[in-house]
């Protein structure tokens, strides 16, 4: 086992035991629905290697969500090497693996959510991620939370790494043909690969705490708003360019396809039902 391989598989470690922790966490907030599991895996001869699995719920208060986790490996097609940081010159070996999360919500009050942190390694090893929030309805208080839920482990990394990687985000979630961003922001990150390893690590744990402190606390302070069906419809537009951003400009979604590893998997954060 490569030394890259062996650090992936304890960051999947991890990354599982967020998502047990995250869905744990959501289903407090359900009074009947669990969480349905699948396990995948790509078959022997195939040029992917390796599998996950996929956490999906729906219920009263989570319309949708899913907590994904995979760890895979093998050879990337020729044309998707350009768009993985050192893949040409791994001519297209990786290894792959990560959490990814996204949540829309049953009451507009309720904003969307989208966490996910990953590890890559080709001829290079790097860390992505990021969380951000998307209400169809914005609460000062809410995005307040939020933001200062994250400033914590980014301060707690470097100075100055939330406020880089806050502007990151709010350049990334911004859809151009709108000309409007998708929410109130967060933070995104992607090649990260410093001089410690291990700090880098403790960075990417701190900003799946944080999201896990934080999100739940925001759900439970919204969940009971009345809402009309006025409300209603504004979410379901509002999830439409949830949907334009993730089908035209998303990275994970992109990077998904390029593996061919699990569709279902990386269109989970397409929401259960929208309008334009």
């Amino acid at each position: 086992m490569s030394v890259a391989s062996d650090f992936a598989t304890t960051a999947t470690a991890y990354f599982h035991d967020l998502q047990q922790r995250v869905c744990a966490a959501f289903e407090a907030f359900e009074p009947e629905r669990r969480f349905s599991a699948r396990h995948w895996t790509k078959p022997p001869g195939h040029r992917l290697q390796g599998g996950g699995e996929s956490r999906l719920m729906r219920g009263t208060v989570f319309e949708k969500v899913g907590v994904n986790v995979s760890h895979v490996w093998g050879v990337l097609p020729p044309e998707a090497h350009g768009q993985v940081t050192g893949a040409q010159e791994s001519q297209g070996r990786f290894t792959a693996c990560g959490i990814s999360l996204v949540a829309h919500m049953v009451n507009p009050y309720v904003p969307a959510v989208h966490m996910n942190l990953r590890y890559l390694s080709t001829s290079r090893a790097w860390f992505g991620g990021g969380t951000d929030l998307t209400p169809t309805f914005p609460f000062d208080e809410d995005t307040a939370d939020f933001h200062a839920a994250l400033r914590q482990p980014c301060e707690a990394y470097q100075p100055g790494t939330y406020e880089r990687l806050r502007a990151w985000c709010d350049r990334y979630f911004f859809l151009p043909h709108r000309q409007e961003p998708r929410g109130v922001g967060g933070i995104f990150f992607d090649d990260l690969a410093g001089a410690d390893r291990d700090a880098d690590f403790a960075f990417v744990r701190g900003v799946g705490e944080a999201f896990l402190q934080v999100y739940p606390r925001i759900v439970a302070r919204r969940k009971a708003t009345p809402y009309d069906e006025a409300a209603r419809e504004r979410l379901l537009h509002k999830r439409g360019r949830y949907v334009e951003f993730n089908l035209v400009y998303d990275r994970g979604t992109r990077f998904g396809f390029s593996t061919d590893a699990d569709p279902d998997a990386y269109l989970m954060s397409l929401p259960p039902v929208v309008k334009w």
